[in-house]
């Protein structure tokens, strides 16, 4: 599974990150967890508001920080 945290490196952005990371050991799941920065990748998903989560090229969520709990129905989601 490949997650991607886009966004400029804000604190918004950290806390995602952060959530995502707890959502994940709460699922005792493994990640590859990127963050994104680079505006031409972030616009490449379409996404005008971040901080975005994507997962396996999937946006999930864009312009606001999931917490922990939203996060893991995300993940859960995807792989499902």
């Amino acid at each position: 599974m490949r997650i991607e945290i886009l966004g400029s490196g804000c604190a918004r952005c950290h806390g995602l990150e952060a959530n995502v990371r707890k959502a994940l050991v709460m699922l005792g799941k493994d990640a590859e967890v990127i963050d994104v920065t680079d505006i031409q990748q972030i616009m490449a998903y379409g996404v005008m508001a971040t901080p975005a989560l994507v997962i396996d090229g999937k946006v999930i969520a864009t312009g606001r920080v999931l917490s922990p709990e939203e996060a893991r129905k995300a993940i859960v989601s995807v792989s499902a």
